[in-house]
């Protein structure tokens, strides 16, 4: 079996050939909870697009309008930059930091942005923040992202400390004025670590619930962010839209998590599975020489499952049509390692050696399979596994639209597709399986929005700052008509 090519990303019809420059989005401006205002406001002052609502207390709408957020941020026209155009460097380097290139450009942003946020996970953290380009001509800045080992942490601080520095050097405030905006588990793990050493307020943020707002902005907001895989169209974008829901997101770190969302911030954790990218990064870890996450990948790019793996044909000789299993199917993962070893154990004694001994015989590399061998077969074990079962939750729920999210895909085109042909083959064609360019930091950027107005960047947003007295009429008459109901 060939290695795949890597997967490329399509170029973007648009003059400069630099930028990838999507439909204008609407910024927001204005505070607002996404289940409250719309829901039951006066017509004039609802989205012209519908979404699933929930019902909110004038308290609560009350508290939105009284508490409209520290920062408004301009998404205008935000797109996805070149992978070519690489952020301005930050005078740092670290052999335990991968930095990604595809920022997200705001080119219609002005205002401070005073805040970072970092999803730390059992395995990796995702660190999302706003920078400014000293060398641009025009406005704006950019959306821009980190990862760091979490073993390493200590380096991720030191990275957050100078960030801070910096913007209270470009913007005059204090040190103390930056805020952390945290999730995932070690957000409570490393609570203190981070506080103390960078003297700022540390808000902790609910995983799950990162997770979705992080998705549904990049699912509504951001082109050329969301796509579908095939062979023969590995990268079909499909744009920004307001009518998602329902659908499962499948969020594969350490462990996997599946989660079935009903409208924006409702959600319901349905299943998951302690196999994720963890297990493959141990396991390989064990097998293997490679010593990072990425050199795993690069080992599996180049090997051959077919070297360890048992297949359909190799059982048949054929395919197996009348069930529709082709000879290439994986019938069993690692099936062929046994009768290897047998082989060369008994080749051993041909020549003489005890295959019994005391010091176990390991099966050598090269004549036998390779270390990328076991990385790939281990790679479809896991992805397979994944696959299945999101697909049978997503039965299970009548869920169409399949979400996968998290740091164990990273675009790696072999994940891609296993994970792909899994839901396409076992739904017979009916479910469609999604992906993200940035997939690995929907709890961050989920994280990072929270420090923001509520549903900023939506194209639903309330836009009409002129009606707020309307808005604030039809309040007071909605906490009488409560009152009554009560009484």
């Amino acid at each position: 079996m060939s290695p795949f090519p890597p997967l490329q990303i399509p170029p973007a019809d648009h003059p400069s050939g630099r930028e990838e420059q999507g439909e204008t989005t609407t910024a927001t401006t204005t505070a607002r909870d996404p289940s409250s205002l719309d829901a039951a406001a006066p017509t004039s002052l609802r989205p012209t697009i519908s979404r699933s609502r929930t019902m909110t207390t004038t308290a609560e709408i009350d508290s939105t309008i009284a508490k409209p957020g520290s920062v408004k941020i301009n998404v205008t026209g935000a797109f996805i930059v070149d992978p070519d155009t690489a952020t301005p460097k930050n005078g740092r380097v670290s052999p335990t930091t991968h930095h990604e290139t595809s920022d997200i450009r705001l080119p219609n942003h002005t205002a401070v942005v005073s805040h970072i946020a970092v999803d730390i996970g059992g395995s990796l953290i995702k660190l999302v923040y706003f920078s400014r380009e000293v060398d641009q001509t025009d406005p704006g800045g950019r959306l821009t992202f980190q990862t760091f080992e979490t073993d390493r942490i200590d380096d991720c601080v030191e990275f957050m400390r100078e960030l801070r520095d910096r913007q209270a050097k470009l913007t005059g405030s204090r040190p103390g004025d930056l805020a952390v905006m945290a999730t995932g588990g070690g957000a409570y793990k490393f609570y203190d670590k981070i506080r103390d050493a960078l003297g700022v307020d540390v808000s902790r943020e609910d995983e799950m619930e990162c997770l979705i707002i992080g998705l549904d902005f990049f699912i509504t907001e951001i082109p050329r962010e969301v796509f579908t895989y095939s062979e023969t169209d590995p990268m079909h974008f499909v744009g920004p839209r307001d009518a998602i829901y329902p659908y499962l997101l499948v969020n594969i770190g350490s462990g996997v998590s599946m989660l079935k969302v009903t409208g924006p911030r409702a959600f319901e954790r349905v299943g998951g599975t302690s196999l994720g990218g963890g297990t493959l990064w141990g396991l390989l870890s064990l097998l293997t020489g490679a010593r990072t996450f990425d050199e795993m990948l690069e080992q599996a790019g180049n090997g051959d499952n077919t070297h360890v793996d048992m297949l359909v044909g190799d059982i048949y000789g054929q395919d197996y049509g009348k069930i529709g299993l082709k000879s290439t199917t994986i019938a069993s993962s690692f099936g062929r390692v046994f009768k290897m070893k047998k082989d060369a154990e008994a080749a051993a004694a041909a020549d003489g050696h005890d295959p019994n001994g005391t010091t176990p015989r390991a099966l050598p590399r090269g004549p036998g399979f390779t270390d990328g061998d076991i990385a790939r077969s281990l790679l479809y074990a896991v992805s397979n596994n994944i696959g299945q079962i999101a697909l049978l939750q997503s039965q299970i729920h009548n869920l169409s639209d399949i979400y996968f999210g998290g740091s164990f895909i990273r675009g790696h085109r072999q994940t891609i597709n296993t994970l792909s042909y899994a839901i396409k083959f076992w739904s017979k064609g009916a479910k469609q399986a999604y992906f993200l360019r940035h997939e690995g930091y929907l709890g961050a950027v989920g994280a990072f929005l929270k420090r923001q107005p509520k549903n900023w960047g939506r194209r639903g947003s309330l836009e009409n700052i002129a009606a707020l007295d309307e808005l604030q009429e039809w309040r007071k008459q909605r906490a009488k008509d409560e009152a009554a109901a009560a009484s």
